[in-house]
């Protein structure tokens, strides 16, 4: 019996020598995962090797506990990094920065007494810490805020998500509608499962509203930007051509460092992507990008050296060559905490999510503007835009204070999912289109906007040629358009101060002359078989001074032009007289006499039919049908059949148009010579460089 009781002992110890053995290694293994940034395998480990050691072993369970603690926290895993904290207390672990963390976990869990209580341990330790104390007035903010929530709707989209992370989405396209977003859903590119978070890997994706508005469902992005690693958080430039994004690759033996990467559009999909080399620190994260609306500043999150602490928003300027030099924004906006997911409104405002900001939890929305007495001012967005958890990773829909974001509230395991916000707000704006006259959108086109507040902005415009700015109550606004190979057009706002009451939209138009070609003088009226304009002509004169006035550097030949009914000479005679009337009216306004050429060509230059006139002229009443290139000479008006259609195409050859002869007038340069190829060169290159800087009015 006694031998038995000695085998049983002997077997007990073996097992316990074993254990102790399996303990060191799990935990060998934790550390190794943790050092490379694997938190989520590291999480593993570390709990094995807490659950290997005996309950006596107070000083080993305290480590293993806290490291848990730290692993839950950097997957937010909040419920477990409590326990885990919690353990590590009742295990007497040495470290007071367990109070600290422990506090700001249960913050995040809305636990706002029992955070207090943590907040204020902590601050014995160390009573001037920044963290401690804004988390302290996090308790006190957070209920308040909740308790009296703010105009903005929020709304889970369940067509955008899965049922695992979705996360920073981007709304694109002229018209919003279309969405590209990050996501772990099972779709992603690659089997691997990520050490750090223990989901796959993350991959673009994309939807997009269908003829009705409904948004579709979610799809692989195309193009070459997805690999086997996690690819997420993207943004675009202001044109629409290239997009920036996070790139988090992977290796079994060393930390890896986040990166921005960036990929250019082609058609309708995105080429290779190639890494954007912000620095030669290869050992710094880069991570969420962010372009300012005016494509000049590329924006993002890093912890390199020289921040406030933590994570920190940084900016360089983007040049053709690359990027110019990292600048940390600093305070108000950097804290000790970590400052994530910059985005920009048009209008300039920056949207970030901070934890070191006093607020309702984890991550909250803020935005940071400017004003011009008090500097940078900081806001927290409240709730119900921010919640106890991570709210992050705003895209807006136009100039609206409308669009989507990500939260990670009321999700058990702390995984994100998109979700849509909506602000009343009251609004004045301008939307303009800029095209050719008598002709299509010019999406090449640049607005240049001046204000008597100081505003000086150039504005690009979409697609179809159109731009929308928010303007402010009060301000008078001058916007000039312009296009290479277009004349500038100018148009005026006066905002009352009375509009800020309600929203309001300004319209206008901007249809600029090509110089190359004829422009023909809308609503231009002469008296029956005379010379003389009638009064309806003025409104066009003046918008023909006015155009005259914006250009001051070009002459032009201001041409009439007759039908073929009536005797040769008579409608060349006639048709000179008019031209003439229009230049001395032009002249009375006060354009120079030697900017203007009149010209009467009579019937010797029938209309020419371009693509837009003979759609016009296809869905007009009575319809004409016209092919481009037709020329409406005698014979061929007569071809046609119908009185009114011919009266139609006659009434088109009854005009008075203008050509750009020259666009020098009153400056240095001269005519062309032959033996001045060099110096026009010279010129015409000075004279481009000139069209990248702002108008000054």
């Amino acid at each position: 019996m006694e031998r038995k009781i000695s085998h049983i002992i002997i077997y007990m110890a073996a097992l316990v020598l074993v254990a102790c053995s399996n303990e060191g290694v799990a935990f060998k293994k934790a550390e190794q995962s943790y050092a490379i940034g694997e938190y989520y395998a590291a999480s593993i480990n570390y709990k094995k090797s807490y659950s290997r050691c005996a309950p006596k072993e107070k000083a080993k369970r305290a480590v293993r506990a806290f490291m848990m603690g730290e692993c839950y926290r950097h997957i937010g895993y909040t419920q477990k990094a409590m326990a885990a904290y919690t353990n590590a207390i009742r295990y007497n672990i040495p470290d007071s920065t367990v109070y600290l963390h422990l506090a700001r976990q249960q913050l995040k869990a809305g636990q706002y007494k029992q955070a207090a209580q943590n907040f204020n341990q902590f601050l014995e330790f160390e009573p001037g810490n920044e963290l401690a104390r804004s988390g302290l007035l996090s308790c006190e903010l957070g209920p308040q805020w909740k308790a009296k929530p703010n105009q903005y709707k929020i709304k889970k989209e369940t067509v955008f998500n899965s049922r695992r992370s979705d996360y920073s989405p981007m709304l694109v396209g002229d018209d919003a509608d279309q969405l590209v977003l990050s996501s772990t859903r099972k779709e992603a590119s690659g089997e691997d499962v990520s050490g750090v978070t223990g989901l796959k890997f993350g991959d673009l994706f994309f939807s997009r509203k269908n003829e009705q508005g409904k948004w579709q469902a979610v799809n692989v992005l195309e193009g070459d930007v997805n690999t086997e690693y996690d690819e997420g958080a993207p943004c675009l430039s202001p044109d629409g051509k290239t997009m920036y994004f996070t790139r988090c690759s992977s290796d079994p033996d060393y930390p890896r460092f986040a990166e921005i990467w960036q990929s250019q559009r082609s058609d309708a999909s995105w080429g290779k992507a190639t890494k954007c080399v912000i620095s030669r620190d290869t050992l710094t994260s880069y991570a969420h990008p962010a372009v300012s609306p005016d494509g000049e500043w590329l924006y993002f999150v890093s912890d390199a050296e020289g921040g406030e602490g933590g994570l920190d928003i940084w900016r360089t300027r983007i040049l053709s060559s690359g990027f110019g030099g990292m600048e940390n924004l600093g305070r108000p906006i950097n804290t000790a905490g970590d400052e994530m997911f910059p985005s920009f409104r048009p209008n300039g405002d920056l949207y970030f999510s901070s934890d070191g900001h006093p607020g309702m939890g984890g991550l909250d929305i803020f935005i940071a503007h400017e004003d011009s007495i008090r500097g940078t001012i900081v806001e927290n967005q409240q709730y119900p835009l921010n919640s106890a958890a991570d709210d992050f990773g705003m895209t807006f829909e136009g100039v609206h204070n409308r669009g989507f974001f990500s939260s990670s509230r009321n999700d058990g395991k702390g995984w994100e999912h998109i979700f849509s916000f909506e602000c009343p707000e009251i609004l004045q704006t301008v939307t303009g289109w800029v095209y050719e006259k008598d002709g299509y959108e010019l999406p090449e086109a640049l607005v240049y906007m001046v204000g008597n507040d100081g505003t000086n902005l150039k504005l690009s415009v979409k697609g179809d040629g159109s731009f929308t700015q928010v303007l402010k109550p009060g301000v008078d606004y001058v916007l000039l358009g312009t296009c290479k190979g277009y004349l500038n057009v100018k148009n005026e706002i006066r905002v009352q101060p009375e509009d800020e009451e309600e929203s309001h939209e300004y319209t206008l138009q901007f249809p600029l002359p090509p110089i190359n070609v004829p422009v023909l003088i809308d609503n231009i009226f002469y008296e029956f078989d005379r010379a003389d304009l009638t009064p309806e002509s003025t409104e066009a004169l003046d918008q023909l001074v006015g155009m005259m006035n914006e250009n001051p550097n070009i002459t032009i030949e201001l041409s009439a032009h007759c039908d073929y009914r009536g005797n040769d000479d008579y409608n060349q005679r006639l048709s000179q007289r008019r031209a003439e009337s229009v230049v001395r009216y032009l002249i009375q306004h006060g354009v120079v006499k030697d900017r203007l050429t009149a010209v009467g060509y009579g019937e010797s230059r029938p209309k020419i039919i371009t693509k837009k006139l003979a759609e016009t002229l296809l869905a007009g009443d009575p319809k004409v049908e016209v092919q481009v290139n037709d020329t409406l000479t005698e014979n061929y008006i007569l071809r046609v059949k119908d009185k009114d259609e011919q009266e139609v195409l006659n009434a088109l050859n009854r005009r008075t148009e203008f050509r750009v002869l020259r666009t020098t007038y009153g400056t240095t340069l001269n005519e062309y010579k032959p033996e001045e190829e060099e110096r026009k060169a010279a010129a015409k290159r000075k004279e481009e460089a000139a069209e990248e800087e702002n108008f000054i009015f």
